[in-house]
């Protein structure tokens, strides 16, 4: 693999690793757990990461013409908190989710599904030529791994919220993919001295911006969450 595709590569893998090793010792008590996705519990966030480990699946397995429309950065530029399509997504995830009378099924289907994305993705990592197709925009493998790794490390924060303090916490590797990402759609590096599990958290509009971080940001504090 070129050294960019190994980077996302890798940094999807562990990423699936870490969020999996959670979610594979979790029971039915603590599935119903709230996360940090608002009107989610533990499961139903579960059911959405099992629908994008779906949507990798699939992607790895759909070539397209290119040029790519976007990339690993700018991919996140249609995704916005508060739109009818996030509210849509809220509900509906909630109805699949529901659908699994006991948590063990949706546990195991997570499992498999995150197995096999993996296994695509180094299968298919070694033609540096070929794009891909996903909710219609082209983009190149690499780059697919990259939001599918950004995709399930915010979500790993989401699903330890209310877990105890000394639950698996997301892949270093999965937290470097989302700071590049981040700083990316900001435009440079962010002046904020946040860890990289705080970066993540205010710029998804998880946590608050305070007077001082704002003062840090300048103009682009209006410009937060940078995707959510």
């Amino acid at each position: 693999m070129q050294a960019g595709v190994t980077d996302a590569f890798g940094a999807l893998q562990e990423a699936y690793a870490a969020f999996g090793q959670v979610v594979g010792s979790l029971g039915e008590e603590a599935s119903w757990l709230p996360s940090g996705c608002a009107g989610w519990v533990v499961r139903d966030l579960v059911f959405h990461c099992v629908s994008d480990a779906q949507r990798g699946l699939v992607a790895l397995h759909t070539p397209a013409d290119g040029p790519p429309d976007v990339d690993a950065v700018t991919y996140w530029k249609d995704w916005r908190s508060g739109t009818d399509d996030a509210l849509n997504e809220r509900r509906s995830v909630r109805v699949g989710a529901n659908m699994f009378a006991e948590f063990e099924p949706l546990r195991r289907l997570y499992l498999v599904t995150a197995a096999a994305t993996v296994t695509a993705a180094e299968r298919g990592a070694g033609d540096a030529e070929r794009f891909v197709r996903t909710q219609g925009h082209v983009l190149s493998p690499a780059d697919l791994m990259a939001t599918l790794a950004v995709e399930a490390t915010i979500h790993h924060l989401d699903l330890v919220a209310h877990l105890p303090a000394d639950t698996p916490r997301p892949s270093a590797a999965g937290l470097a993919c989302v700071r590049r990402t981040l700083d990316g759609l900001l435009g440079r590096p962010v002046p904020v001295h946040w860890s990289d599990e705080e970066y993540a958290s205010a710029a998804t509009g998880r946590s608050p911006l305070s007077a001082a971080e704002r003062r840090l940001l300048g103009a682009d504090a209006g410009r937060f969450p940078l995707f959510g």
